[in-house]
């Protein structure tokens, strides 16, 4: 499911968004702020642009895919972070968490495209 990722930059163009989104409830996927998330439709698409052209270059427009890290990554990514988040000591950083076991490097995985 593709959809439009609206992220505005301004009080103003903020405030267009909000107003946006009260007025066209049925397009907006999810508002996080200063930015939206609108379906894939011609009309969410008009909104946006009508936002992008009222309010310049403060209001970006990108059209995304949710993420989803049971399609995206690796198993042993997954399972990585999963351990982190339930590791006993919370202070601890990732790559001394993951020193010395089969958990992936980090060093390695900024190097690895998803």
């Amino acid at each position: 499911m593709l959809v439009l990722l609206v992220v505005t930059y301004s009080a103003a163009a903020r405030t267009g968004l909000r107003n946006l989104c009260r007025r066209h409830e049925d397009p907006v996927v999810r508002r996080f702020g200063r930015a939206a998330l609108l379906d894939s439709t011609e009309y969410a698409a008009f909104l946006a642009v009508r936002l992008q052209e009222a309010h310049g270059g403060d209001v970006q427009i990108e059209r995304t895919e949710p993420f989803n890290e049971f399609v995206a990554l690796e198993e042993p990514v997954r399972e990585a972070a999963v351990a982190y988040a339930n590791r006993e000591s919370k202070s601890t950083p990732y790559a001394a968490f993951a020193a010395g076991t089969d958990h992936p490097d980090p060093e390695t995985m900024r190097g690895e495209d998803l």
